[in-house]
């Protein structure tokens, strides 16, 4: 484990808009079975009470985009994305939709995330703080999503109507961007992004292990890939917290001393806090215990630090 001196999160809370965050609505008599057959997820049997993670991948297996699904009524599904990654996944899905009952579009001008931290924001929420991880609750006009805490630090989203969305902000003390980004890194749940479309199996940053593949629900595209990498064996590559000297940018590719020819990763999302520079890095297992370096073989010093949650054990042995 590194010797950097991480800050303390459980003294940072707030509210922002989450920007960075878009959000997709499918809604019509056939909008669950159709996102049924393209994710790698069950949307058939979402509750309103539950959020599920969710992948889009091609015919190779590889992830267009990461999802978070809400389903707050039987013919309505909202799907939180990266807002770049959006407009492309919303016109590739389009050219799905056939004669399927289902209508897809771009929320964002009238609805927003919030992202929620820490005592301010539970001392706001009241009961409805109490909300599970991955569980959905009816609050202020919208939809509150429980998160899993991050080193000891409460979160949330809101999902909800833009103008209570900038309501709901405006009531709270203001949450640096950074701050929770570099928590959402340390959370070890990664989000795809505009540098990084098309360049990951699922298994290979963790997304199973996470919740976000349904290994029984039926085919989507891709299917036959990522279970294939699930059953073949032990999986060789795996996403992992880094932290460095300097600040690392998505798509940014990680070299090992003991290969330093090819690169043996890339970088998943990054942020920074309080001067501390974190990733989350798509390794190949082999290269775990070497000298690892971003952007070239003589590039800037990475340590590694802490997933909030276990690898298999056979995978960490590896």
């Amino acid at each position: 484990m590194s010797s950097i001196q991480l800050p303390d999160p459980t003294s940072w809370g707030g509210a922002l808009l989450l920007s960075d965050l878009g959000i997709m609505a499918a809604e019509g008599a056939d909008a669950a079975s159709f996102l049924h057959g393209q994710f790698s997820q069950d949307v058939n049997g979402q509750t309103a009470q539950e959020a599920r993670l969710a992948a889009y991948c091609s015919a190779k297996g590889r992830m267009l985009a990461s999802l978070l699904n809400l389903r707050p009524a039987p013919e309505q599904i909202l799907m939180l994305t990266d807002s770049q990654v959006l407009p492309g996944l919303l016109k590739r899905l389009s050219m799905f939709v056939l004669r399927s009952k289902v209508k897809l579009s771009d929320a964002g001008a009238s609805m927003a995330v919030v992202g929620l931290l820490g005592e301010p924001a539970a001392a706001h929420l009241g009961d409805a703080a109490a909300v599970a991880p991955w569980q959905v609750q009816p609050v202020m006009n919208g939809w509150l999503v429980g998160l899993p805490a991050v080193l000891g630090a409460r979160r949330w989203y809101w999902v909800g109507p833009k103008a209570d969305a900038q309501a709901l902000v405006a009531t709270l003390p203001a949450l640096d961007a950074g701050a929770w980004q570099w928590l959402d890194v340390m959370s070890g749940l990664p989000r795809i992004e505009a540098a990084t479309v098309d360049q990951f199996v699922p298994q290979m940053i963790n997304f199973e292990l996470i919740g976000g593949v349904n290994f029984k629900k039926g085919c989507y595209p891709g299917q036959e890939v990522v279970a294939r990498s699930q059953y073949r064996g032990t999986t060789k590559r795996r996403a992992f917290v880094v932290h460095a000297a300097a600040a690392l940018q998505p798509g940014q590719e990680v070299f090992s001393a003991a290969d330093p020819a090819q690169p043996a990763g890339l970088v998943i999302n990054s942020a920074s806090a309080n001067g501390v520079h974190s990733a989350l890095v798509e390794l190949k297992l082999s290269a775990l215990g070497s000298d690892l370096r971003a952007g070239s073989a003589d590039g800037a010093a990475l340590t590694m630090g802490a997933l909030p949650y276990e690898l298999p054990q056979a995978e960490e042995a590896a």
